[in-house]
């Protein structure tokens, strides 16, 4: 049986696939190696249940009955989920997995395939939902951090990013160089940055936010 090491230990691999054979296989093979399985027969039984903030990847069948894979995928993309997609397609169904490449899938396998290659693209895109993950975490402290400043403080901001001097700050918001250095502190507390260069780049991450 192939090995798997699995990226994070409380992801989940969904799977909605309308054949119950490949279903049942599927979800044998994510089990045996170690990953938290759920298994859907179609798009809908998935909705129901899903939660966008979960973290982990889906495997998905590209044809079935009533709503398809890519029309899945759609719905997820209009809802703001970060989940990976890992299209499942047959032969003919390369030209609609190009599609759903365009429209943000992860990854596409074609029937037939190894396990260990479906289990090699389910660890990779496990790491890309970590880092997905890991990223708007780091943007939504410091947001927080930042709409915790005064006004004051973050005008003060926004000139040291800027590369002002304590001098010239002072000058243009008619403040004495004392308490722009106080502000200036307390930025740097509150932001916790460690050098102005740091303080750039949290600004930056700010930006990249918008």
């Amino acid at each position: 049986m192939a090995k798997a090491e699995v990226a994070v230990n409380a992801a989940t691999i969904y799977v909605v696939d309308d054949d119950d054979g490949m279903r049942r296989a599927l979800s044998l093979l994510l089990n045996t190696v170690g990953f938290k399985t759920a298994a859907f027969a179609s798009p809908k039984e998935f909705l129901d249940t899903f939660k966008p903030d979960t973290a982990g990847c889906l495997v998905l069948d590209i044809r079935m009955p009533g709503m398809s894979g890519i029309e899945l995928q759609q719905h997820l993309n209009r809802v703001g989920s970060m989940l990976p997609v890992i299209f499942i397609t047959g032969h003919g169904d390369v030209p609609m997995a190009v599609q759903a490449m365009k429209e943000g899938a992860f990854e596409f396998v074609q029937k037939p395939f190894r396990d260990q290659d479906l289990l090699d693209r389910i660890n990779h895109a496990l790491e890309q939902d970590k880092e997905n993950r890991s990223t708007l975490a780091r943007r939504a402290d410091v947001l927080h951090r930042f709409e915790s400043l005064t006004p004051r403080e973050k005008q003060v901001m926004a000139l040291v990013v800027d590369g002002a001097a304590n001098k010239v700050i002072a000058i243009d918001l008619g403040l004495s160089e004392r308490t722009v250095e106080i502000h200036r502190a307390k930025v740097m507390e509150k932001m916790g940055a460690r050098s102005v260069a740091h303080l750039v780049k949290l600004q930056m991450s700010l930006s990249n936010e918008a």
